[in-house]
């Protein structure tokens, strides 16, 4: 009498995954396998490899938002069937959402679009709309905002006979690469501001010397992601009207706030670097940064109608109604987003103090700004800030180290983003965290960076030094010191 029966190769059903030969067997990584397997052991194989990404909430290099409200996950997952640029077919999502607001027609009812150009002080007469659009992110609004001003450019120099194929942008050297991108895809001279030792941003005198007749724009931050800080945007916008009295030229600028623009407001309103300095012409600003949406969401203001060229948009209508657009490819009110960015505030403030009290590093990034701390070490004869970035991953915690762009490329930063979610208790419990790897650090081998540094060789019997990039020696300590605490943890194994 049969008591049993093994299951067949083919069984599809899967009373326990780990017991099932769906874990026993590799599957293809590159190619689509030739069997099907249920649904719940492909789920488990994907997740399981998902385990090993780091956690969101402790990304603490991100400024794009890991954690929101669980009825905003609920109203997310309610939408996401829907194909939000069918404008016909779902005019209430596109209504709350924002594609483009450019005429006195249905886009003026546009919300996202209107709210933020009000938030940013666009001058909208009463009734007329807002003129802006929806975009995946920061990025895109740039190549977006980029594109405008260098047709109005051409289009002046064509209507002034005089050549329009040499366009140039202003910058300073610690813009996002988007903005190299743009200069690259679009055939713009990218004309950047040099850093140097204590000045982090750019400087707004010599970002104006640097403006000639074939400049477009020049393009100010509002919260540099190096160190936080606000950019001087009032004393460009000056000393930019005073040029352009003496040049008859009307070089604009455009204000790329993707941190800053959802902070500005609600903390310093006082503030002047939005569309009340009329050399402002545009704005872009990412809703997945502290805008406190997941990605990918931002948005590009213009200061009028004027500002975009009617050419770039196209106008479509194969579902049934007009639809403008341009591109490439949830509200708190006041007082919310008021009190979160000051909370935000104030836990840097902790973290700042709490790393203050180490004794061990220098702060780079300034008080008023994007809740950041950045932050050096005051003795990196020992360790660097590289070491205590890759530590700290031990404890979960991913903190980066970069150094800061020319002219001050010798100068190393760990820089953390404070969101909305990185509490209190967490910004104590880092500063216990930096601390251990500080101690474990010091414990260590003194570090060979003098020895990286140089390497010696011999020539016809004489002794030649060659000197190393900075970049070579990075990358040599680092590579040397994971080999060092790899080889430790060799001999310290738990029996």
């Amino acid at each position: 009498m049969v008591l049993s029966k093994t299951a067949s190769q083919s069984d599809v059903s899967v009373h326990s995954t780990f017991a099932s030969r769906y874990v026993r067997d590799s599957l293809p990584r590159f190619k689509m396998p030739e069997n099907s397997i249920p649904k719940e052991a492909a789920y488990q194989i994907i997740n399981d490899e998902l385990m090993l990404d780091g956690n969101p909430r402790l990304n603490l290099a991100s400024f794009v938002t890991t954690w929101m409200e669980p009825e905003c996950d609920k109203l997310i997952m309610d939408s996401i069937n829907k194909n939000y640029v069918d404008m016909d077919e779902y005019p209430v999502t596109t209504e709350l959402q924002a594609i483009l607001t450019i005429d006195d027609g249905f886009w003026k009812q546009n919300r996202c679009v209107n709210m933020i150009a009000h938030l940013f002080n666009a001058p909208l007469e009463d009734g007329k709309a807002a003129v802006g659009v929806g975009t995946v992110g920061s990025s895109e609004a740039i190549m977006l905002a980029g594109l405008a001003f260098k047709r109005k450019w051409q289009h002046k120099m064509k209507q002034l006979g005089k050549p329009h194929d040499k366009p140039n942008i202003v910058t300073g050297a610690n813009v996002q690469v988007c903005w190299e991108k743009f200069a690259r895809y679009f055939e713009v001279e990218l004309k950047e501001v040099k850093l140097r030792d204590g000045y982090y941003v750019m400087d707004p005198e010599k970002a104006v010397e640097m403006v000639d007749e074939n400049t477009i724009c020049v393009a100010a931050i509002l919260g540099s992601t190096l160190n936080g800080e606000f950019e001087d945007v009032k004393r460009l916008n000056d000393l930019l009207i005073e040029k352009n009295k003496v040049t008859g030229w009307d070089t604009p600028v455009h204000v790329d706030a993707a941190s800053g623009g959802f902070i500005a407001p609600f903390l310093y309103p006082e503030l002047e670097w939005d569309f009340r300095l009329p050399t402002v012409k545009s704005i872009n600003v990412s809703g997945h940064k502290y805008g406190l949406v997941y990605a990918g969401i931002g948005w590009v203001i213009w200061r009028t109608k004027q500002d975009l060229p009617e050419e770039l948009i196209f106008h479509i209508n194969y579902l049934g109604a007009d639809q403008p657009t341009f591109t490439l490819n949830f509200s708190k009110g006041n007082e919310g987003y008021r009190n979160i960015m000051e909370n935000c505030q104030e836990n840097a403030m902790v973290l700042k103090e709490g790393l203050e009290r180490t004794g061990r590093f220098n702060i780079v990034s300034k008080d008023n700004g994007v809740p950041l701390v950045a932050f050096s070490l005051k003795d990196n004869t020992r360790h660097n800030e590289f070491e205590i970035s890759d530590t700290l991953r031990r404890f979960g915690w991913i903190v980066p180290a970069y150094t800061m762009p020319p002219d001050a490329q010798h100068v190393t930063v760990l820089r953390v983003v404070i969101r909305e979610d990185f509490s209190r208790t967490l910004a104590e419990r880092l500063v216990m965290d930096i601390e251990k790897v500080l101690h474990e650090l010091d414990l260590l081998p003194s570090r060979v960076s003098e020895k990286l540094a140089t390497t010696i060789s011999v020539e016809e019997y004489h002794p030649v030094v060659v000197k190393k990039t900075a970049i070579e020696v990075q990358r040599e300590i680092t590579t040397a010191w994971r080999k060092l605490v790899a080889d430790k943890k060799k001999t310290n194994g738990v029996c």
